[in-house]
């Protein structure tokens, strides 16, 4: 049976991704700032989740975490980061991107960080990492947001590859949504995937343990325009 644990699964895809595991007879931990929405998922299948309160942005009660899951299951399968914020920010107010860049950039590298030295000295783990399709280029508005996904996507390739020379069976894997419907989501969009068929196709993803994969599939064939995309005629969509 393994042990997974899910940061940031009050909500959206954390939260799916939660019960699909439990689903699949896996020990889930489960992690959020609050308490009563982890209270409620553990009251659906009491026995097979764990709930941590936790806020991603304090370091020091992250370490705490990580400390206390290993005494508590003496080894963890599958990390998985899916704590994210983003909002638009036109004017490019600080109060607005700072808690982008705490918990995009700051947080996440610190956790994934921790996953890593944890997995190096288990010998074996999963560490993955809920990017963006954002990832691939800028947006004038959404700045901060669109550079941390870009962030995270080139980290987690980082550790991909530290992953492969390591002695210790590491695996990494970068998913890349596009558009989901989750409260992440701003308003109704062309392609605008259900969050069931999205957390099933991550799913599949992880259990492949793929190193980078876009969800829904199709969006591959964004990121393969976006790419190759001249910037003076990116301006004019973003």
């Amino acid at each position: 049976m393994k042990n997974v644990l899910i940061i940031g699964a009050t909500s959206g895809i954390g939260k799916e991704l939660a019960k699909l595991y439990v689903q699949n007879n896996c020990t889930v931990i489960i992690t959020g700032r609050r308490l009563q929405m982890l209270e409620e998922i553990k009251a659906e299948n009491p026995s097979k989740f764990i709930i941590k309160q936790h806020d991603v942005t304090d370091n020091n009660a992250t370490l705490q975490l990580f400390e206390t899951l290993k005494r508590e299951l003496n080894t963890i399968d599958l990390i998985i980061y899916s704590a994210g914020i983003g909002d638009p920010n036109y004017e490019l107010t600080w109060e607005k991107e700072l808690p982008t860049l705490q918990t995009n950039v700051i947080a996440a590298t610190f956790i994934y960080g921790l996953a890593y030295k944890l997995f190096r000295v288990q010998g074996f783990g999963h560490l993955v990492g809920i990017s963006s399709i954002a990832s691939i280029r800028g947006n004038r508005h959404v700045p901060a947001y669109f550079a941390s996904k870009s962030f995270q996507a080139s980290y987690l390739e980082s550790l991909w590859m530290k992953g492969k020379r390591s002695k210790a069976k590491i695996y990494v894997t970068d998913i890349q949504p596009g558009f989901v419907d989750t409260a992440m989501a701003l308003g109704k969009t062309f392609w605008m995937a259900s969050l069931d068929k999205a957390t099933k196709q991550i799913y599949k993803a992880i259990e492949k343990k793929k190193k980078k994969a876009y969800i829904t599939k199709r969006w591959a064939i964004i990121a393969f325009v976006l790419r190759r995309l001249p910037s003076n005629l990116l301006y004019k969509f973003s």
